[in-house]
């Protein structure tokens, strides 16, 4: 492939310019609107006629107004503008729902270039709170950036909401898209914004803004905008998704190791700096270590990594002193850098959708940037695991508002999590939709049930499951696509102005190579071929666990805890994952280990660093895979020359079908496992006869309460420390 033309001179990063010609009269409120967007994008900026037409309903008609428009439009402008006209006319504050911090931090920017003074109030700036809430009782805020999250925190829901909903000039709903359950992105804290349009007062405006909604998800947005209107109609104002800048293309590769030698000797030679985005978090560092490893000067940026560490990554990448940020998708909405130069991809997202948001984020103000996906053929499983965080079942959610029901008090979520079987992330999910249908209610301590009648919408559940499947399998058609890649996404957008882009690699022949460099293709095969992640040990009993009959609560005491220990890798990782997804599949055979896999937990054991060299071997019982573990077990002693002590046991026979949370996993193992005379004694002969750490080895560890149960028990049957050996560990 020709080497990607240069980028061009970037415009102003708040609102493209367009053409003089495009600008018409409007009267006085026009001129004042055009003076604001000139104070905020430049002298030479000009409202497009579908902004002029957006302010005008906001600030004369007083309208609620969707506008859907790619990304670099200028849909910030529209809110800005509108905001410095109503306060002119002595209107309250705007009033911003906005997803991430890093879209609120430049949208402060760009407001205090306009000379809008703006505010903001997340999770990371508690201390600021009652300041700001001063500020905006004196009048002395213009704009306030709220996260969707807020909206039903109990202090602000109560204290601060009604009285910012009373005195608002403007409402403005950022990345709307967020509001539907049909988007790509569905946020449960943003179905709450319908109930704080309700309460509006008559004649405050709302504005709701995305770059990525097809016909359905607009319809819908639209419809919820109405909530508490006195008039039946939103505004809807849809635009061209075209990118003029954007070069889409598809490599596919055979492995990983090709897709990482691909990356380091293909993103040096792309223009300009940009963004190479992954499935998971552990793809994200693994990759981001691999780059630096090669010379290159990138970052890793997850939601995992601290807040700090993310603003600085940011920062790095606006400022162009990093080629790259290695990202999940914690890194998207919102990130303004009009220069961005490629997003590459390293694995398919889920939709079509969702891969045009991001692949937008480049190219707003060069002439050419790339946009290169990397599929892999791990990436369908890893959209399976994301799918089991759906909605859960009827039972569940009918068992869950009976115990809320059922109960004194609020309950918090650690302890529902001691009746309901659900992960913590999973149950928070659930709770805040059955809280935005009305039939629980978030207080001061926890949740409680309202009473109120609420119907499982069974046919709605499997309808956005049913979509969420076909849009994945609109994905595999976009990788295997013969026509236009450009077209292709914005038809899955519903965009009618859809058209053949001529710059696509489909469109001008012109593909990427597939060939590796010899050299590099080592560099990588060495790097993913690394065995070794560590498992932390637990620390504290889950809460409530009382009612479960167990008692257990509070910090787990040192001399029962489990030292830090070992897995040959994470089931999300792209080098040893693809291998342990394969052997730890829930269809997979139950055999011995094999080979290559024993071999690397022998060079995990050999980069341990132990300070004391383990003296024996104890296997966990397993009901799943018994033949896997003890064969694993008694290969490692006997090639590390160490005491084979046999196994932990099973009082019945087993804890039975797998809890998925913390603390009925803890309960389950708890009740269950138990270390035999046979193998005390053993394990107190070797310990007087050599003392020393004991491994402990398991197929994977989930939640760990298995591993956690297990070392207590070993450390009070004699042993001095015990290090969990395993497989797998479960990872972003």
């Amino acid at each position: 492939m020709a080497t990607p033309t240069p980028p061009g001179a970037p415009v102003p990063d708040t609102e493209p310019v367009t053409d003089p010609a495009d600008h018409r009269p409007g009267g006085a409120l026009r001129e004042r609107a055009e003076e604001h967007l000139r104070a905020l994008a430049g002298d030479s900026a000009r409202l497009r006629e579908d902004q002029w037409t957006a302010i005008r309903a906001l600030v004369e008609d007083r309208r609620r107004a969707l506008v859907v428009q790619r990304t670099g439009w200028g849909k910030s402008a529209v809110y800005f503008v509108a905001t410095a006209l109503r306060r002119a006319e002595g209107a309250g504050p705007t009033v911003i729902v906005s997803p991430l911090l890093a879209l609120m931090r430049n949208q402060i920017a760009a407001a205090e270039r306009a000379g809008i003074r703006a505010r903001t109030i997340n999770s990371s700036n508690t201390t600021a709170w009652e300041a700001t809430y001063a500020e905006v009782a004196q009048g002395r805020v213009d704009v306030l950036l709220v996260s969707p999250e807020r909206l039903n925190n109990p202090e602000f829901r109560d204290r601060v909401l009604p009285e910012l909903a009373a005195g608002a000039g403007l409402v403005v709903v950022d990345e709307a898209h967020c509001v539907s359950d049909w988007g790509h992105d569905f946020r449960p804290d943003y179905r709450r914004i319908r109930s704080l349009l309700h309460d509006l007062p008559d004649g405050v405006p709302v504005l709701a803004t995305t770059a990525t909604a097809n016909e359905r998800v607009t319809h819908d947005v639209a419809e919820q905008l109405q909530a508490g209107a006195d008039r039946a109609d939103t505004l809807v104002l849809r635009g061209s998704l075209e990118r003029e800048s954007l070069s889409l293309a598809v490599a596919e590769l055979p492995d990983p190791t090709a897709r990482l030698s691909w990356l380091a000797e293909h993103l040096p030679r792309i223009p300009g700096s940009g963004i190479v985005y992954t499935l998971t978090v552990s793809a994200a560092v693994e990759t981001a270590r691999f780059l630096t490893e090669q010379g290159m000067e990138v970052l890793p940026y997850t939601g995992q990594t601290d807040p700090e560490e993310r603003k600085r990554a940011e920062d790095a990448l606006l400022d162009n002193r990093v080629k790259a940020l290695v990202a999940t998708s914690a890194l998207g909405m919102g990130f303004d850098k009009p220069d961005l130069g490629f997003v590459v991809h390293l694995g398919a997202p889920q939709s079509p959708i969702s891969y045009y948001q991001q692949v937008g984020r480049a190219g707003r103000g060069v002439q050419r940037a790339e946009a290169v996906l990397l599929p892999g053929r791990e990436d369908v499983q890893i959209w399976e695991y994301f799918a089991g965080l759906s909605f859960p079942p009827e039972e569940t959610v009918r068992q869950t508002l009976q115990v809320l029901a059922e109960a004194d008090g609020p309950l918090s979520v650690a302890h529902l999590e001691t009746r309901v079987d659900l992960r913590r992330t999973r149950l928070e999910q659930m709770l805040k939709v059955l809280d935005v249908d009305g039939a629980v209610r978030r207080v001061r301590g926890g949740w409680t049930a309202t009473g109120q009648p609420w119907t499982y919408d069974a046919d709605r559940y499997a309808a956005v499951s049913a979509a969420r499947e076909r849009e994945q399998r609109a994905m595999l058609d976009y990788i295997a696509a013969d026509t236009c890649r450009m077209e292709f996404l914005r038809r899955q957008l519903d965009d009618p102005e859809a058209v053949v882009c001529g710059r696509c690699d489909v469109c001008t022949g012109r593909y990427w190579p597939t060939e590796v460099d010899s050299g590099r293709r080592k560099a990588a095969a060495d790097h993913l071929d690394r065995p070794g992640t560590p498992i932390s040990p637990r620390r504290q009993w889950p809460t409530g666990m009382d009612t479960l009959g167990v008692r257990l609560s509070g910090k787990i005491p040192e001399e029962l805890r489990a030292g830090e220990g070992r897995a040959l890798g994470r089931l999300t990782d792209i080098g040893w994952g693809t291998e342990l997804r394969r052997i730890l599949a829930e269809d997979a055979p139950d055999a011995p280990v094999d080979e290559r896999v024993l071999q690397g937990v022998v060079r995990v054991l050999a980069a341990w660093g132990w300070e004391n060299r383990p003296v024996g071997v104890v296997a966990m019982p397993s009901a799943t895979r018994p033949v896997l573990v003890a064969d694993l077990a008694a290969r490692i002693a006997e090639l590390g020359r160490l005491a084979p002590l046999g196994s932990l046991s099973y009082r019945r026979g087993g804890p039975g079908a797998r809890r998925h949370n913390s603390a009925m996993r803890l309960e389950q193992v708890y009740s269950e496992l138990v270390a035999d005379e046979a193998l005390t004694a053993r394990l107190a002969e070797i310990q007087d006869r050599t003392p020393g750490p004991v491994l402990l080895v398991d197929d994977q560890s989930d939640t760990g309460w298995s591993l956690t149960v297990g070392a207590a028990l070993l450390r009070r049957a004699g042993a001095p420390e015990v290090l969990p050996l395993t497989l797998a560990t479960s990872g972003g």
